[in-house]
């Protein structure tokens, strides 16, 4: 495997952690409906745990309400106990195959839960960076120390790590920014 193509790759291991915790983020609630609310809830079904997506079909008619069809009637109790034993605060209401789940509005108390656990995601994110930013480093110093590159490239390919890095963890703090101040507005 080239040098380059390896370290493309680890670029895109950084890209693969910002997408996984951008994914986090879009599950804490920020107020509003959104069908990421309830994507992580699972529920039984078919004697085994299945994603909330798998069993129905979620969408956000307005602002304060989310929907979700379940497709088979002998799953909706089971949809409605999984929404409710969540841990996210919600109370779904069941009508035929639909259920519907309104969003109440948040506690100043709850937004700053929220906003302490969007920052434990970011947290996370940002080790998860660092660890693949060793595993780089310790690449190349490997390369260096087989004397497959020089000392100079080394400290290049470093440089060229630590920037890399520098700009991933910089949007890991935009995103936490941008999702910590749609939590705190009314």
């Amino acid at each position: 495997m080239s040098l380059d193509s390896r370290l493309h790759q680890f670029k895109n291991k950084m890209e693969l952690s910002l997408d996984a915790f951008a994914k986090e983020l879009s599950g804490i609630r920020a107020g509003r409906a959104t069908t990421a609310l309830l994507e992580p809830v699972k529920v039984e079904a078919y004697g085994a745990l299945m994603p909330m997506n798998q069993v129905g079909a979620i969408s956000a008619p307005d602002a304060r309400m989310l929907s979700i069809s379940v497709w088979d009637r002998e799953l909706v109790k089971s949809v409605e106990k999984a929404i409710r034993e969540s841990g996210a605060n919600l109370n779904p209401m069941t009508d035929g195959q639909t259920i519907r789940v309104p969003i109440p509005p948040l506690s100043d108390e709850r937004r700053q839960e929220l906003s302490k656990l969007a920052g434990k995601y970011a947290e996370d994110a940002r080790v998860a960076l660092r660890n693949i930013r060793r595993d780089a480093m310790d690449f190349v110093k490997a390369l260096e120390k087989n004397d497959e590159i020089g000392e100079d490239e080394l400290k290049r390919l470093s440089e060229s790590i630590q920037e890399l890095t520098d700009e991933f963890s910089k949007k890991v703090d935009t995103m936490l920014q941008n999702k910590q101040k749609d939590i705190m507005q009314i």
